[in-house]
Parts: C-alpha cells; sequence; structure tokens
C-alpha cells in the first residue's frame, strides 16, 4: 500500500485558495518594479482564468502552455489555470526552434503564453506548421506591434481589454480529484526530444511536505518539537528565486513552498549574480540558492558576509567543497542538499545542516537546532528519503544491501503518472508496481543515507574497472580556480576507455591553469587507473541545460576529437589547443 500524506490539499486550486485567504495582504511577487500581494495576484488571476474560459473555451482538464523568461504574468497564469483545473505546461524557454515546436504540437495547448524572445523565435513558418493544432498565443508584451508576430495577441492588453464577468470562476467548482492532472513539465536531458511528464494533483503537492520534512525530521531528531504553523504576526522573509519557473526546483520546490510560508518571492528574469546580490540585500532576502553553479557565484559575489538563513542547492550534484565554501562565505545560514528530478516533482531526498532553512518564518518555534550531524557526518550524502517515499538499490535486475552501488529505484506519491503521450519512454522508467528507475548510480548506507555517485551512462569504464566520473571531478575541485569539471572517457583500443577532462577557470585565473597541474592534483586524491590521461583547460563556461546540468555530450565530443588528433596515446599530456 502507498503511503500519502493524510492532510494534502485535495488540488492545487485548493491549495491556492487556502494560501489567499490566510496571506492576502502580504507581499507575494517582486518583479523589477511591480510588487504584488497574494490578494493582488489573486485577483488577477481570476481575471485572467475569465478570459481563458470566456475567450479560449478552457475547460476542466485542458493544456495551458507557459514558454516565457521567470515574470510576474508566470505565476498568474499559472494560478489561473489552476482555478478552471486545467493543466499547465511549462516549456524550457531555452530550447531553440525544433525542440520547443515539438513541445507546443505534442501536448496541443489551449492557449500558450510567450515572452518576446519566445514569440521571436516562433516566427510566422512556425505557426504555419501548427496551424491545425487549436493552440492561440498570447505575449507578455503590453507595447508588442500584432504586425511582428501574426497570429498573437498581447497578453496584458487581453486581460486589460476584457469586459466580461468573473464571479463564476471562484463560484464555479470544478471538482478537482488528487488522481486529475495537474502539470506537464519537460524534462532537460542532455540528449533527444524533451519528454513531458504528467503529474497528479497529489503528485504535484506532495513535494510541499516533502520540502519541510526534512526539517521537522531532524529537529525531532535533535529532541525539539513538532512546529507550531499556526503562528501568526511572524515578520516576512523574502525568497529569492533565480531558477528558471519551468524547473522543479524553481517552481515545484522554491515557488509552492514559499507560497504554502506566505513568504515574499523576489523573481529574476536572468541569473546575474551581481544584480541578485543587490536584490537579496534591498528585499530582506534570507534564503537563496539555486544549482550548484548559482551557489558558488553567491559565494564569490559581494553578498559574501550577508546574514543569509538559507542556502539550497540541488539540480544536479554538488562538488563535495561546496557546502564547507558556502559554510564560510554565509556562517548564519542553513545549506539544505535534496535529490529530485522532474519525474518525482523535485525532493524525495534531503539532508540538512544546522539552523533553520526550512521554516525561516518559524526560527523562533525549534528550541534545538536542526540535526546538523546528520550532514557533518555524511557531507557527501543526499540524505534520507522522506516518509512517504521509498527507495532501492538494483544491480543486474536484484536488490542490493547497503554499500554496494547500483541504479536508484524511487516509488511515492510524487512520482510521476507518465511520460505525456510516450508509452514506450514511460515503460522504460517506471515498473509494472510504481518504482522509477532514475538512471543514476549509488548506494545507501546502513541507515538509509543515499549517496549518488554519477549518472549510469556517464561511468566510465577503463579496463573493467568502473570508474565514477563525479570522483574524478571532485578531485579536481580541489583546485579553487577551478569553476567547472567534467570529467569523460575517451576510446582507447587495449582498455576500452580511458579517463580525459575539460574544466573551465574562474575569470580572475585565467591564462594560469594548465592541464599538467591539474593532474598533479588528481593524482593527490585518485587511485591511479582514474587520473585522467588528458586535461583540456578552457575559460569559456559550460554549456548547462537549464536545470544547472553540465550538457557531458559535447564536452565528450570534445575530449574524443582532441585524444583522437594526437599521434600517439600517451600519459598525462595535454590535448592540442588546451593550456598546458
Amino acid at each position: 500500500m502507498q503511503r500519502v500524506y493524510k492532510h494534502l490539499w485535495s488540488s492545487v486550486r485548493e491549495f491556492w485558495l487556502s494560501r489567499v485567504e490566510k496571506y492576502s495582504q502580504k507581499t507575494y511577487i517582486v518583479f523589477e518594479d511591480q510588487r504584488y500581494t497574494y490578494g493582488e495576484v489573486h485577483q488577477r488571476a481570476v481575471r485572467v482564468a475569465a478570459v481563458f474560459r470566456h475567450v479560449y473555451d478552457v475547460e476542466k482538464g485542458d493544456r495551458i502552455g507557459i514558454c516565457s523568461r521567470n515574470c510576474l504574468d508566470y505565476l498568474v497564469s499559472f494560478w489561473a489555470a489552476h482555478l478552471l483545473g486545467a493543466v499547465p505546461v511549462l516549456i524550457n524557454a531555452w530550447l531553440p526552434f525544433d525542440p520547443l515546436q515539438f513541445c507546443l504540437s505534442h501536448t496541443d495547448c489551449r492557449v500558450v503564453m510567450l515572452d518576446t524572445e519566445r514569440a521571436e523565435r516562433l516566427t510566422p513558418i512556425a505557426l504555419d506548421r501548427l496551424r491545425d493544432r487549436p493552440s492561440k498565443f498570447l505575449v507578455f508584451d503590453e507595447k508588442m506591434d500584432i504586425n511582428l508576430w501574426p497570429g498573437m495577441s498581447s497578453f496584458p492588453a487581453t486581460i486589460n481589454g476584457y469586459k466580461g464577468g468573473t464571479a463564476d470562476i471562484l463560484a464555479m467548482d470544478p471538482q478537482i480529484l488528487p488522481e486529475d492532472n495537474a502539470l506537464v513539465m519537460f524534462t532537460s536531458g542532455t540528449t533527444g526530444l524533451p519528454k513531458g511528464v504528467l503529474s497528479t494533483q497529489r503528485q504535484f503537492l506532495t513535494n510541499i511536505p516533502n520540502v519541510m520534512v526534512g526539517g521537522i525530521r531532524a529537529n525531532l531528531r535533535k529532541g525539539g518539537d513538532y512546529p507550531n504553523f499556526d503562528v501568526e504576526d511572524i515578520p516576512q522573509k523574502g525568497v529569492l528565486i533565480g531558477v528558471p519557473l519551468f524547473h522543479v526546483t524553481g517552481l515545484t520546490s522554491f515557488t509552492m513552498y514559499s507560497t504554502m510560508m506566505g513568504l515574499k518571492i523576489v523573481l529574476t528574469p536572468k541569473w546575474i549574480v551581481e544584480e541578485a546580490a543587490t536584490l537579496i540585500k534591498r528585499e530582506n532576502v534570507r534564503v537563496a540558492g539555486g544549482v550548484p553553479a548559482m551557489v558558488s557565484d553567491l559565494i564569490d559575489s559581494s553578498l559574501a558576509g550577508f546574514s543569509l538563513e538559507g542556502i539550497f542547492f540541488g539540480g544536479s550534484p554538488a562538488p563535495d567543497a561546496l557546502a564547507p565554501r558556502a559554510k564560510h562565505a554565509f556562517s548564519t545560514a542553513t545549506m539544505m542538499q535534496a535529490y529530485g528530478m522532474t519525474e518525482t516533482n523535485s525532493i524525495a531526498v534531503s539532508v540538512v545542516l544546522p539552523q533553520t532553512l526550512i521554516f525561516p518564518n518559524l526560527k523562533h518555534l525549534f528550541p534545538k537546532q536542526f540535526a546538523g550531524d546528520d550532514y557533518t557526518a555524511r557531507p557527501t550524502s543526499t540524505g534520507r528519503a522522506s516518509p512517504v517515499n521509498e527507495i532501492k538499490i538494483v544491480c543486474d535486475g536484484s536488490t542490493v544491501g547497503p554499500g554496494i552501488p547500483g541504479e536508484v529505484w524511487l516509488r511515492g506519491p510524487n512520482i510521476m503518472q507518465c511520460y505525456w503521450r510516450d508509452s514506450d519512454a514511460t515503460e522504460n522508467a517506471l515498473t509494472s508496481d510504481g518504482w522509477l528507475r532514475t538512471g543514476d548510480l549509488g548506494y545507501l548506507d546502513e541507515e538509509g543515507f543515499l549517496y549518488i555517485k554519477d549518472r549510469l551512462k556517464d561511468i566510465i569504464i577503463r579496463g573493467g574497472e568502473n570508474i565514477d566520473s563525479v570522483a574524478v571531478e571532485n578531485a579536481l575541485y580541489r583546485d579553487p580556480r577551478i569553476s567547472e569539471a567534467a570529467a569523460v572517457g575517451v576510446p582507447d583500443n587495449r582498455l576500452g576507455e580511458l579517463v580525459a577532462a575539460v574544466v573551465s577557470v574562474k575569470p580572475a585565473h585565467r591564462g594560469m591553469v594548465t592541464g599538467t597541474q591539474l593532474i598533479a592534483t588528481a593524482r593527490k586524491y585518485l587511485p591511479r587507473f582514474a587520473v585522467p590521461v588528458m586535461i583540456i583547460v578552457q575559460d569559456e563556461p559550460f554549456e548547462l541545460t537549464p536545470s544547472g546540468k553540465i550538457i557531458k555530450g559535447k564536452l565528450r565530443q570534445l575530449a574524443r576529437h582532441h585524444w583522437q588528433g594526437r599521434t600517439h596515446i600517451g600519459d598525462h599530456h595535454c590535448a592540442p589547443g588546451s593550456h598546458l
């Protein structure tokens, strides 16, 4: 029998209405020069929902696409869709034309919201290709030139110009059940076309208590009490969301948790670290974070030393040195690391450092600090499963015990329903009894703490030795001049593969780092068979997915190109064109 949270809201609509009732007068969204309360966002969402229903004939279960940078009306449209029981389809705004068009046509959205950059990308040729689909396009731009993008309308002008009624939006209950569809969010995989992850209301909402349970559990493990969430008149604090809202970290974790707690959300349309630092100081932001690269940026910024209360990092493996660096830069902050993915609706596993990231508004309720011992004793662990999730490690078709690596399988009420209209991919990912095959290599310790070692596809096999690319990368991160590192395999006639690496260097150290130096560093921390035979040093930052994952395919091609250009295979030399 599957465990679920007993008092979880039945729908996202019910959740939103409960938050509006509780926090109506509190500031909800700060975006550029715009500042709206929970109540004001709700009023606008009701109006947008009325336009969706009465102008575009949106009904319960219809899909509403959003493809945009972070902005106020992104969240307004999201809540408006849920007021109707419609299903937001959140599309990666960084996609090039072909996969972007695929996502739109694949999901048959009745209405699609775009920012101006995406409208520019969807040329009339794209609209011709989609002419047989029932989609309508609205652009988040009040002053848009309708002649520039045929077939599109201004979202603000359409909403503000609506003359119909709105009373039925709240009066008419769409009877949304926990098993009804709630969201389609596309994977940000590094190969192939994106896959649309379909989640039900319960699956999506389960992440809220999953985020919170890490702090509750850690506090209880230290002998503390369960918090009282009904405390009123607590000074409001802010959360910075610089992660795209089309990614689970930005929406499913940060936005939903912040909305639950009545926090002020400070949205940024793009990640510029010094602008983020200015916003954090100005808006009394106490919780920030994102993918590890963003946390690293904050550590190296003018914000270092600021009294943050919490730093969250997830979305991709964090270098071992990141948490100590962050703790040194932000000594007052809790650090939380979590493990999850789009298919798990974000967090399934988490671990918390001391202080109170999870409840920045309720800090005084905890008589004891969170169980920092859990993290301190296991700094490379992503934590333990939430109370409703199960983990098992599978190797060669069998479940294995503690300490033995294998593929991480997860099960629980937050696991996706399926991949949208892709039965083959769904069958490959989900077992008949509800287990999700994650594609990650990891192991459990005796107490159930999970350790992620690598993506299965990124394991380097050298003469029968399985080499963990993350371990190689962590050795290279020991050099503080390194910004990013990617270990990849290069072909070898005798051993099958050898270890190579590509690194990018922090701006202050460009031109001063050589592959020879880094290989010497790697020798100190790695067994001989895992030391890279070649390291390419580049100044340019790596290309990342929207979730902050390094796109290793291109780096693997680069390394193989350099390796194959060599006249013979030698030990510990850099390829032509790299810094020696």
